[in-house]
């Protein structure tokens, strides 16, 4: 990331776009054309190699001539005239001790403690308890706060808060005391999945408790959960339970409501937590701030108001991150402007800001959307050329680009790749995959993969049980429309709560 004394001899964004512009159309090329941006990509990965002075070009004479094809088109090259030729290697020293330390790295299995690590890392929640079990029942085991706290956030954010309880209890038994951050990952684990009166019920547990009293932390996290729900009173609520308890919140709270009031629409209370931040010494606007702004907008398709506010908030001296080039590309491509989203991708380039999966995701969308799977394709080969690891939103991205493009048997290769790399598989992707089935007709196998979904415990959502009802409203089938809508009114699947 540049310095910022160099970020601000720079233009600005908006400048960047007219000199773009200008410079494009003096070298008499087009800014409309969707495939721009991929001669960009290609140039920017492959930078042209330095010549070194004085070097002449060879001559006609001089060149090398070509090299004979000794085998057929397909055929394994085997042995030519110019392996024939090669000085065969010296003999490998020590060739016994080489091939023991090959066979102990053949015979390393991972502990459970590694073991654990890993299926927490990859979100593999069942796993990962089982895994603990097993480790709880090693000689050397000893509760330790941090594997309990990673478990309980793990399972907070795969939809588990009645296991993270259940665990949190067993932590209990085991004599380790409830720490204040323990407690506020069990009442993140209920506000994730918008259990508010069982968050609320933590909050009030935490207060009887010397050791354990709610910083601004929890009541962040529990703000949140209210803002996600639209439940603005409670907020209000929180905010004087904090000023009663010497809690001031902090930018990181502010944020939260400035995008909750943004998402609601209730862009009048937006603006005056905004200027309530501008005038604050405690908990002024941050490049977090910038982003939640730049996304309202930009996600709402006013692009004119997203432009304003990046210059605004660059004005009081708010550097943008690779994120905030993140948001404006995913602004530009859901519009189909190829050309700003290509001039904010060099820009990146320029400033030395790296390209991220999210920056990838973000161009992969933009072409999915259009059902172009030709460019769509090419921004993920040049993603997996730079390195750069594929996400579930990677994975949700390319079935749903194959699925617009009706290219259906790749949605199905789509989706082994993402099993063979081993790709959580969410709600989201879910629903991309019963999307697609939903497009191509296939009733069967949408049902299929939607009692997949619930017997790998992801929880439908909303959009769910839209896709499938949609479909079967389709063929007229009005008993499996009914069926869903009262399997949507429990919400309560086998397996998935209190068990």
């Amino acid at each position: 990331m540049p310095q910022a004394s160099s970020l601000a001899s720079l233009p600005s964004l908006v400048s960047f776009f007219t000199e773009t512009h200008t410079e494009k159309r003096r070298q008499g090329v087009s800014f409309s054309r969707r495939e721009f941006w991929c001669v960009q990509l290609k140039r920017a990965n492959s930078p042209p190699q330095p010549r070194s002075r004085g070097a002449v070009a060879p001559s006609r004479e001089h060149r090398s001539p070509p090299k004979k094809r000794l085998w057929k088109e397909g055929e394994f090259p085997g042995v030519s005239e110019t392996s024939l030729s090669r000085p065969r290697k010296s003999p490998i020293k020590n060739i016994k001790k080489k091939i023991d330390d090959r066979n102990a790295a053949k015979a390393w299995v991972p502990t459970v403690t590694e073991t654990l690590t890993d299926k927490i890392e990859k979100k593999q929640w069942e796993v990962a308890l089982e895994v603990f079990e097993m480790l709880k029942e090693q000689s050397f085991y000893h509760p330790k706060e941090g594997t309990y706290m990673k478990l309980l956030v793990l399972l907070g954010r795969s939809g588990q808060p009645h296991r993270a309880q259940q665990l949190f209890n067993t932590m209990v038994e085991e004599e380790l005391d409830p720490t204040l951050e323990l407690y506020t990952a069990l009442l993140g684990a209920y506000c994730r999945n918008n259990l508010l009166d069982d968050a609320f019920s933590i909050l009030n547990q935490m207060k009887t408790l010397p050791q354990c009293q709610p910083d601004v932390q929890t009541y962040s996290i529990l703000i949140k959960a209210c803002v996600d729900s639209t439940q603005f009173d409670l907020v209000e609520t929180l905010y004087q339970e904090m000023s009663e308890r010497l809690i001031t919140p902090n930018t990181v709270t502010q944020n939260i409501v400035l995008s909750g009031y943004g998402k609601a629409g209730k862009f009048d209370q937006m603006e005056k937590v905004l200027s309530g931040m501008l005038d604050s010494d405690t908990c002024k606007p941050d490049v977090w701030t910038m982003n939640t702004i730049l996304s309202l907008f930009g996600n709402k398709g006013q692009l004119e108001m997203m432009e304003k506010w990046y210059e605004k908030f660059r004005s009081i001296g708010i550097e943008p991150e690779t994120r905030t080039f993140n948001i404006l590309i995913g602004a530009y491509g859901k519009r189909k402007l190829y050309d700003k989203m290509t001039a904010v991708l060099e820009y990146m380039r320029k400033l030395q800001y790296p390209w991220t999966t999210s920056t990838y995701n973000n161009v992969i969308e933009s072409f999915a959307d259009a059902g172009d799977a030709k460019h769509m394709e090419y921004a993920f080969e040049q993603m997996r050329a730079e390195g750069m690891k594929a996400d579930t939103k990677t994975f949700c991205c390319l079935i749903n680009g194959y699925s617009n493009a009706k290219l259906f048997h790749k949605v199905v290769s789509t989706v082994q790749m993402a099993e063979k790399f081993e790709i959580p598989a969410n709600t989201a992707f879910y629903n991309a995959v019963l999307s697609a089935c939903a497009n191509a007709e296939d009733l069967m196998e949408m049902e299929r993969v939607f009692k997949r979904m619930k017997d790998k415990h992801i929880i439908p959502n909303s959009d769910t049980f839209s896709i499938m009802i949609e479909a079967y409203s389709k063929e007229g089938m009005s008993d499996k429309i009914y069926d869903l809508e009262q399997e949507r009114e429990n919400m309560v699947f086998p397996g998935l709560v209190g068990v």
